[in-house]
């Protein structure tokens, strides 16, 4: 392979070295079977100087023309030829175990620097191998640019179609980028569906590896064949050339650290959609510290408990009675102060960790809920990762037991575009919450991918207008038609409405001629802490009995749910 010859007389990473190395010393066998090659050599020159005498006679005693050879000489004769036996099968047998050592040893340093499944060259040769390229180019007047790639949701392949279908995949994806690239270019998988390309280029070349980098992708975007079945896959390139690292670094650090950059790239590339090329920046590489950053923060604030509820007004908008608040998640972080969720729940959500810190807000939820009238309710977003949780409503339910909190209190809001993901396993969710007798609506209506024919058969119990149609009902005909449609839709339905985003009085009265609305925003207030809600419920004389909450809540199950 055109890609694997460049460096295959380089010292390879961790000691090993390579096959003309061990070549150029003698072997531990070799030496031992150059010393059974010597003693038969020598047993030969010993039976012919021997030989010449005894033989004769010999073969004249045997024709009765002389007396017998001397014994001894016939017996070191006798002796020279076992020992030539002997010395001759002794050398085949260590050369032969010579041959298979070497042979061996030769395998095990392929297997060291080559990755079997695809004839790449892997993790541990790349180093050694991108060294020696950089100084080819060196010696040209040439760059060296890295490109880092890695396959776009290749998790799926693997759990749809099996791993063997997925080495598949990886042995053509190697075979299509190593007939477009340059017979000198270095190809290492480094990882599970990760690979490293380095390719000298004129200094000027740019484009021409950006081009180089779109053809790569456009190749692997074809389907691919396998057994009686294709496999669409694509990949996620970044690219970092030598200017982007300090001239100075050492062999053992100028590799790492081209990886690392083009890694950051690629990463960049899939943020922004995968199946594309990015160049490595260095506001890049400042990102992927602050989002680590951002990372450790969060799992560290979960067990600090520094993520705490806050609670935006829900307000009857014909007689402005308060009728509950909606939880509105916060992070008090210590180092980036007051965070909001659009920065904090989508990393949650990508690095595992969301259904952890749902349940410590809802759990706080539920006891600053406790001190409120029991006649006002919580309404709480679900994360979509956290509905494709078939066991949900189950953990749910087993809070609210636990907690001593009343299912009819409790609303719980999912997104439109959840609909889009898996509507049956919706379906099942929203009739498992309602049978335990939590509400559930609609949010964001008229963002996503909502039908009638959804709504119509989808259990919600309310539906709330996204904010962006509220901010524009007196900016135009349009507007107001569509909220008054849906208005109408939600009446026809039977689901009672709610309209987000109440900014100003001029949008409220609008609101009042629809009758029977409920509506949040900030013309009735921003967002709260719990202690700002319980002085705001004191002065409407509107917190709960704790007695007589006590008296009435319902006891914990012993069981679990």
């Amino acid at each position: 392979m055109p890609a694997l010859s460049e460096t295959q007389d380089e010292p390879l990473a961790g000691g090993v070295q390579s096959e003309n190395a061990t070549h150029g010393r003698a072997h531990p066998h070799a030496k031992r079977e150059f010393v059974a090659l010597g003693v038969a050599l020598a047993a030969v020159t010993l039976f012919v100087a021997v030989g010449g005498t005894v033989l004769p006679q010999l073969l004249g005693a045997w024709r009765g023309l002389t007396d017998a050879p001397d014994q001894v000489l016939a017996s070191a004769m006798l002796l020279n030829i076992a020992i030539i036996l002997i010395g001759w099968r002794r050398y085949k047998s260590l050369s032969s175990e010579l041959k298979d050592r070497i042979r061996s040893e030769t395998e095990a340093r392929n297997e060291a620097r080559i990755d079997s499944l695809t004839g790449c060259h892997n993790r541990r040769s790349v180093a050694p191998a991108m060294n020696e390229l950089h100084r080819r180019a060196e010696s040209d007047d040439r760059r060296i640019a890295v490109l880092l790639v890695d396959l776009d949701n290749f998790k799926h392949i693997n759990d749809v179609h099996g791993h063997t279908a997925g080495d598949a995949v990886l042995r053509e994806v190697a075979a299509r980028m190593r007939a477009i690239l340059p017979t000198d270019a270095l190809i290492a998988r480094i990882g599970g569906d990760e690979f490293a390309i380095a390719i000298m280029h004129d200094r000027s070349a740019q484009q021409e590896i950006e081009t180089l980098a779109s053809v790569l992708i456009e190749a692997v975007a074809e389907p691919i064949a396998i057994q009686d079945f294709s496999i669409d896959t694509s990949m996620s390139v970044g690219i970092v050339g030598c200017r982007d690292v300090p001239p100075a670094l050492s062999p053992e650090e100028w590799p790492n650290e081209m990886m690392h950059k083009a890694d950051i790239a690629m990463y960049h590339a899939k943020k922004h959609g995968k199946h594309r090329s990015v160049w490595f920046e260095p506001v890049m590489e400042q990102e992927l510290k602050f989002r680590s950053q951002l990372e450790n923060g969060i799992r560290a604030g979960i067990a600090a408990g520094e993520f705490v509820p806050f609670y935006e007004q829900q307000v009857d908008v014909e007689s402005g009675r308060l009728t509950g608040f909606e939880m509105l998640a916060r992070w008090q972080s210590p180092a980036l102060g007051l965070v909001g969720p659009d920065i904090f729940i989508p990393i949650a959500e990508e690095i595992g960790v969301i259904d952890e810190l749902s349940e410590c807000l809802i759990v706080q939820a539920f006891r600053d809920a406790r001190e409120w009238n029991p006649d006002l309710t919580l309404s709480v977003n679900i994360s979509p990762v956290q509905l494709r949780d078939p066991w949900f409503s189950q953990k749910l339910l087993k809070l609210l037991i636990q907690h001593s909190f009343p299912a009819s209190r409790l609303e719980i809001e999912i997104t439109e575009s959840c609909l889009h993901d898996n509507i049956a396993s919706v379906r099942a969710m929203i009739t498992s919450l309602r049978n335990q007798g939590v509400s559930v609506s609609l949010d964001d209506f008229g963002t996503g991918y909502a039908s009638l024919s959804q709504l119509r058969t989808l259990p919600f119990d309310r539906i709330k207008i996204d904010r962006s149609f509220i901010r524009e009902i007196n900016n135009g005909e349009a507007s107001s038609k569509l909220v008054d449609a849906i208005v109408a839709m939600g009446a026809g339905l039977k689901m009672p409405i709610t309209a987000e985003g109440i900014e100003d009085e001029a949008i409220l009265e609008t609101l009042r001629t629809m009758r029977g609305l409920k509506g949040q925003g900030y013309h009735y207030g921003f967002p709260e802490s719990a202690a700002g809600v319980i002085e705001r419920l004191r002065k409407h004389d509107l917190l709960a009995d704790l007695n007589h909450e006590i008296a009435r809540a319902p006891r914990a199950a012993t069981g679990g749910a």
